[in-house]
């Protein structure tokens, strides 16, 4: 049992640093979502405009990032329910969860690439590679996930096989749905953009859906 006991020691302080090394990186991310915002100079102005019509000319800039924030911030949410259940991990699993990081740590330059390209002719491939990056990051989410639950591999011995299994499923939802957007940038690009928004929101609130679908496992009930 003392053996047993120490194990588990030894594996909840190997995914706690995992868990702080991702949330290190994760604010990182979200912290320079905001260099894109910039101060209005003086002498850039133009003639008979003032520094509120600057300030308003940006709004592509405060959507980008309004919009890019919400959504790091809900995958930081997701990423830190894994870990509820995730107890251990090996080298797959740290190299799935880098390349996940990896991808969060681009999408500050997606997000200024929309911001600069939203009101241009071009704003149909700015958004592609916008909506291009969270399909990626979802389908990177699901892999993470899928290699981490299968046969419980690293799971929580205790973790809820219902709950477990509702969070598979809500996770296959988003890179079809991501999918979607995808598509939407190259026919009506503000049409992505709002759906990869309204996504984010919904997968805010896939934690509480887990805990109210009914347990659809063999043998299971709520």
């Amino acid at each position: 049992m003392a053996i047993e006991k120490n194990q588990v020691t030894r594996d909840e302080k190997e995914t706690g640093r995992i868990e702080a090394f991702s949330d290190g990186v994760f604010a990182i991310a979200i912290t320079l979502l905001v260099l894109d915002i910039k101060v209005p100079h003086f002498h850039d102005l133009t003639r008979g405009s003032g520094l509120f019509a600057a300030l308003i000319e940006q709004w592509p800039v405060y959507i980008a990032f309004f919009i890019s924030f919400i959504t790091i911030l809900i995958m930081w949410v997701s990423h830190h329910r894994l870990f509820n259940y995730i107890k251990r991990s090996d080298d797959t699993f740290l190299f799935l969860n880098g390349a996940v990081l990896l991808l969060v740590t681009f999408v500050p330059f997606p997000t200024a690439l929309l911001s600069e390209y939203i009101k241009y002719q071009d704003a149909n491939v700015a958004a592609a590679i916008y909506s291009g990056t969270y399909l990626t990051i979802a389908a990177l989410f699901n892999l993470l996930w899928w290699y981490a639950s299968k046969k419980g591999r690293l799971l929580d011995k205790n973790a809820d096989l219902c709950l477990v299994d509702n969070i598979s499923k809500q996770y296959i939802l988003a890179p079809p749905l991501y999918a979607i957007a995808f598509v939407f940038a190259f026919i009506y690009p503000a049409a992505c953009i709002t759906m990869c928004f309204v996504l984010a929101i919904f997968f805010a609130f896939t934690g509480k859906i887990s805990r109210i679908l009914p347990c659809e496992l063999p043998g299971r009930t709520n």
